[in-house]
């Protein structure tokens, strides 16, 4: 139980981070302000998902 905590706790802090730094790195090229924050959200999403199942496989 505290290790799926523990999962909840960094791979929120690790989807943030990931989403500010996506959002950083699009916002100094040519791209939408709507594009990067699309992408700057739903990309951590995503890759939060596939670790979650991935850690809820073992």
């Amino acid at each position: 139980m505290q290790n799926k905590n523990i999962f909840y706790i960094f791979g929120i802090l690790q989807a943030i981070t990931l989403g500010l730094i996506v959002f950083f790195i699009l916002g100094i090229t040519n791209i939408g302000k709507d594009t990067s924050i699309l992408l700057s959200i739903l990309f951590p999403l995503f890759t939060l998902l596939i670790e979650y199942l991935i850690y809820s496989k073992k």
